[in-house]
């Protein structure tokens, strides 16, 4: 399979609108940490549960989707597509929460809920199970994905 020019300019135009936006941005997100990674809290719980879920999907999404339907044909779908109500529960629950409770992060949030020892654990085990084996997990099957789309991409 060969990319057209128009592919390429499709290409090139994402990574423009990316750039501008990235540019656009830039100059508020670097007055401190707190606008950078909470964007000066300025914008609205809708929007920060739709970018929460807009952040699972990655590169091996397509693989795990099109894995599931292989092993359990079209009616396998209802697997992701249970993602969905969880995803709009995420939105329009969870992230409105998230925001009255004015937290920078989840393990601040545990700290927020649960406090003491109970939350030293809670930190701890997500740190551990999270940071380690989950993210490896997750980083094995992006670089996975990746392989599989630069193969296909240049056979």
């Amino acid at each position: 399979m060969q990319l057209s020019s128009f592919d390429w300019l499709i290409i090139a135009l994402f990574f423009l609108l990316s750039l501008g936006i990235g540019l656009f941005t830039a100059r508020k997100a670097g007055k401190s940490a707190r606008d950078f990674f909470l964007s000066g809290r300025d914008m609205p719980w809708w929007l920060l549960g739709v970018s929460m879920v807009a952040t699972t999907f990655s590169a091996d999404t397509p693989n795990l989707v099109t894995d599931i339907v292989r092993k359990h044909g079209i009616s396998g779908n209802w697997v992701w597509w249970a993602f969905l109500l969880t995803g709009m529960l995420t939105v329009f629950v969870y992230a409105r929460l998230w925001r009255r409770s004015e937290v920078d992060t989840d393990l601040a949030f545990y700290e927020l809920r649960y406090g003491g020892k109970a939350a030293a654990y809670l930190r701890a085990f997500r740190a551990v199970y999270l940071g380690i084996f989950f993210n490896a997990i997750i980083m094995a099957t992006v670089c996975l994905a990746a392989i599989k789309i630069l193969v296909f991409c240049w056979a």
